[in-house]
């Protein structure tokens, strides 16, 4: 008979590594305590699913598991998981690089990951939250006990999250498994979330889609930027260029720094460029009033704003403009600078950066505190930018973690 294995959380991690397991021919349990696996994923790429990505390597990954990604990776990486979705019977569609199923339907990927349970014989107790996880040295067994019953276990697989989007399920609670074996636990932050500004006049542009770039400044100093369809909110800055920021600004304002961004409008023109369109524009349309004078250029609640911000009355004539006005203008079209306050919470954030520090697992994902205990998914210090980053961490640790606990992987 093959090892006793349980997977604590039925994520796309947990999954991934029962199905691998139970691959190998280990008898897999899997816990979870939601009426249902996989419920984080039909959540996932607006309900479609964005799975993978073919631009793929550690380079789009953040965290102290950085260095453990390459090899994780290139173990199973983008093309060993279309092939494994593939042999479940999923047609895929490529956008750009970006992988969907290609139904469309982020259920179709649970859908098949279920049936593959099934097929696999993994046991599924759903509906159960594992409280608490002991290791017999005596035995040489993983005690699991969960609303007063307990089973014993040759290896198991936490792969229950971070704390982002905890109505899913994620509330932490894994951290606290870890740390009881003396696992360090990165502070963990919201991470793909939106970012809360200072100022008040978002209120007029809210509901705005844009093209911009961002860039992020800590301590005064430009740290990272990013460029994608900025989403103007009532509070601030959302959309995939802020959420890549993110990260980066919770841990700022963690350690009580300042942090600003500069926000440019017009991302394809520098300073020189943006002199050049303003004089050329004036000369060919100076009477118009400025409100006239300006559409075209972005979003008119963005013109209105700037031109707020600049001094500028809308119905003043362009060629009536200070030239000091003008110039406060351009330089809020291309260095809008906004103070960030904070960030959307866990509850509305799409991951959770922290979690079990990277260097106290191997490189097949056991701890090195505790053989047989192994990570999978969220609940490492590793989280992906937006694209399909983070559920191809899913699927390749989930893999990682399955085997090796399957196969006696020792330290």
């Amino acid at each position: 008979m093959g090892r006793q294995i349980a997977v604590i959380g039925g994520g796309a991690a947990g999954m991934m590594a029962a199905i691998q397991a139970a691959g190998e021919g280990a008898a897999v349990t899997v816990y979870e305590k939601n009426e249902r696996v996989g419920k984080k994923i039909l959540s996932t790429g607006n309900g479609r699913c964005n799975f993978s990505n073919e631009a793929m390597g550690a380079e789009f990954y953040h965290g102290s598991g950085t260095a453990l990604a390459d090899g994780i990776l290139a173990a199973f990486g983008v093309v060993q998981t279309k092939a494994f979705f593939a042999s479940l019977g999923m047609r895929i569609r490529d956008r750009d690089g970006y992988l969907y199923p290609a139904s469309d339907q982020a259920s179709t990927v649970l859908d098949l990951l279920r049936y593959e349970l099934d097929r696999r014989r993994v046991t599924v107790h759903t509906g159960e939250a594992v409280r608490t996880v002991s290791f017999d040295r005596d035995r040489k067994k993983f005690g699991i006990g969960q609303q007063g019953e307990d089973a014993c276990y040759d290896a198991v697989i936490l792969s229950c999250g971070g704390r982002a989007a905890p109505n899913t399920g994620s509330d932490g609670n894994g951290f606290r498994l870890a740390e009881r074996f003396g696992h360090r636990i990165v502070r963990p932050v919201p991470a793909l979330a939106a970012l809360v500004c200072k100022e008040s006049f978002y209120r007029q542009v809210a509901g705005v889609r844009c093209d911009a770039a961002l860039t992020l400044l800590v301590a005064g100093k430009e740290v990272c930027a990013e460029r994608g369809e900025l989403q103007l909110t009532d509070y601030g800055l959302s959309g995939i260029p802020a959420f890549q920021l993110c990260r980066t600004a919770a841990y700022a304002l963690l350690d009580h720094k300042s942090v600003t961004v500069r926000v440019s409008f017009l991302p394809d023109l520098d300073e020189a460029s943006c002199e050049s369109f303003f004089r050329e524009r004036l000369a060919a349309h100076g009477e118009d009033e400025m409100d006239v004078f300006l559409t075209g250029i972005v979003n008119k609640k963005i013109n209105r704003l700037l031109m707020k911000l600049s001094g500028i009355r809308e119905n003043e004539r362009a060629k009536d403009v200070p030239a000091e006005a003008f110039v406060r203008l351009r330089k809020h079209y291309l260095k809008l600078e906004t103070v960030v306050t904070g960030t959307n919470g866990f509850d509305r954030a799409q991951v959770c950066a922290g979690g079990v520090d990277c260097a106290e697992v191997t490189t097949c994902l056991m701890s090195k505190k505790q053989p047989g205990l192994y990570f999978a998914g969220e609940i490492l210090d590793i989280d992906g930018q937006c694209g399909g980053y983070n559920l191809q961490w899913a699927w390749s640790s989930g893999t990682a973690a399955g085997r090796a606990a399957a196969r006696k992987e020792r330290l």
